[in-house]
């Protein structure tokens, strides 16, 4: 039943009649929500199917899913810019499910419907339960080592899948494609590799089915979503004339990269602009992954410590927008395989333009949630590649500093930041345990569960990350970058004048 407080008491489209339950999503947030599930209301409204999603959050979200249902699980999206304001509607939702209002069992028995042909997560790089340096499944995982004690009543998300799996299995029902769309390198593998690895452990014979007839297909996707805050919702409402509070914030500029990998068939996505059906995910990640989510991980470190609340405001300081730029086209750049239908050049400016949207209320502190699991795929693989051709990573050793100076637990004002990370305890303890800003880098680096100990332990990568960290620990996050960004220019003025030819 809507409710008359949202403005969603009039009836849904007609299309909308036609959707059954052919996608479960596990992650109902934010960033399904304004871009995989808009996506499907784009294609529905343009060719009238019936794919529809029901969309499950496994453990918080249980106050946003009985907000979504009293608004008949329909809600707003305001896509702004400086150029663009749109303003759309989303139906293609037309279930959800929560384990404490529903049950982990009608959880499983909903993905193992007859109809369902995807099982899609947004579930972050933690949700897989690996280890973030080698994407190895982790077995002694806590939430692993209670779903193989009690594999009937899982709490993970790979242990509800494999229920699921196992129910399809049992019932001799139509396989199914697995798909993830979390920022990680070769997610589809990845996800592959850690369900299979956890049925071994609870049914090898599940294990063997899974690997010969369930495709997971691998994606790229892109669009700064942020959290919703009150001023945002305002916004919506102005904008929308009613209020939603399940509605969200974005930006016009949406991609998805999909593998082309269905065995039991899938929307026509590629009809919708932004979205492209490939054979090879890999090169679209990798430029994501470095270009975008690495300068983002910058920008949040470096402009948190600075005193920036957002993302848009950090990029109003000309230096810190400067030395995004140079991050990206020195040390990102020449890191990637050069694609035929994006210019790597191009491409950083679009991203420049992106994280300069003042509309977009992107937290600093959101981005810098899970750094532990982020930073190897953002930065460290480029350190590496880097500093095997003995090129420079400066930016990208800042970035890792600004991390490390992050971990300390205050700002540069001596505030306490909260920090949100799976390791957080560990390392807050390691951040201030040691007197010496060399001990605690070399602590902390010394983690193999984060860092690739090839890369990380070349001298090299140590001294670059131990100059910046004792530059920003001495002068501020914001003059470190300062006196990096005028460095380089000197460097390059230098390398003109001497190799520039006479006039």
């Amino acid at each position: 039943m809507a409710s008359s407080q949202t403005g969603y008491d009039q009836p849904s489209s007609s299309n909308r009649s036609l959707l059954k339950n052919r996608i479960v999503h596990i992650g109902c947030g934010a960033f399904f929500r304004a871009h995989q599930a808009l996506v499907l209301e784009k294609l529905n409204q343009m060719l009238p199917s019936d794919w529809g999603y029901t969309a499950v959050s496994l453990f918080s979200g249980m106050p946003f899913i009985q907000e979504l249902r009293n608004q008949d699980h329909r809600y707003t999206v305001v896509e702004q810019d400086h150029n663009t304001v749109n303003v759309q509607t989303v139906e293609s939702i037309i279930d959800s499910m929560h384990p404490s209002l529903d049950g982990i069992d009608a959880i499983i028995n909903r993905m193992a419907e007859p109809q369902v042909s995807i099982i899609s997560l947004t579930i972050t790089e933690k949700g897989y339960c690996v280890d973030p340096n080698t994407r190895q499944f982790h077995a002694t995982h806590p939430l692993i080592a209670q779903d193989i004690a009690t594999p009937k009543t899982p709490k993970s998300a790979l242990g509800v899948i494999v229920a699921a799996l196992s129910l399809r299995k049992e019932r001799g029902l139509p396989a199914l494609s697995v798909m993830s769309c979390d920022n990680m390198p070769h997610n589809g593998e990845v996800t592959k590799a850690a369900i299979v690895a956890y049925a071994k452990l609870i049914d090898p014979e599940l294990a063997e089915w899974i690997s010969a007839h369930i495709s997971f297909p691998s994606t790229m996707v892109d669009r700064i979503v942020p959290a919703t805050t009150d001023e945002s919702l305002q916004n919506i409402e102005s904008l929308a004339g009613k209020f939603d509070p399940c509605g969200l914030m974005t930006e016009p500029f949406l991609q998805w990269v999909i593998e082309d990998n269905f065995v039991s068939g899938r929307p026509q996505w590629e009809k919708i602009e932004g979205v492209s059906l490939v054979k090879d995910v890999q090169p679209y990640e990798e430029m994501k992954l470095r270009m975008l989510n690495g300068s983002h991980s910058f920008l949040a470190y470096t402009g948190f410590l600075s005193g920036y609340e957002y993302i848009s405001d950090t990029m109003a300081d000309p230096n810190f927008k400067e030395m995004t730029r140079r991050l990206m086209l020195d040390e990102q750049k020449p890191t990637l395989q050069e694609l035929d239908d994006i210019n790597l050049v191009d491409y950083s400016e679009l991203l420049l333009n992106r994280f300069s949207n003042p509309y977009l209320k992107h937290k600093t502190a959101q981005i810098a949630t899970d750094g532990s699991q982020k930073l190897p795929q953002r930065i460290i693989e480029s350190i590496g590649i880097l500093a095997k051709e003995e090129q420079s990573f400066a930016a990208l050793a800042l970035a890792t500093a600004a991390w490390m100076r992050y971990l300390k637990g205050v700002d540069e004002n001596n505030q306490p930041i909260n920090i949100i990370d799976p390791l957080s305890e560990h390392l807050l303890s390691i951040a201030n345990q040691y007197s010496t800003a060399d001990s605690m880098i070399k602590a902390l680096l010394s983690e193999e569960s984060i860092f690739d100990q090839s890369i990380v332990q070349q001298q090299p990568v140590i001294d670059a990350i131990t100059r910046a960290y004792v530059n920003i620990e001495q002068k501020g996050a914001k003059k470190a970058s300062w006196k990096l960004l005028f460095s380089q220019h000197v460097l390059l003025m230098m390398s003109f004048a001497i190799y520039s030819p006479p006039i």
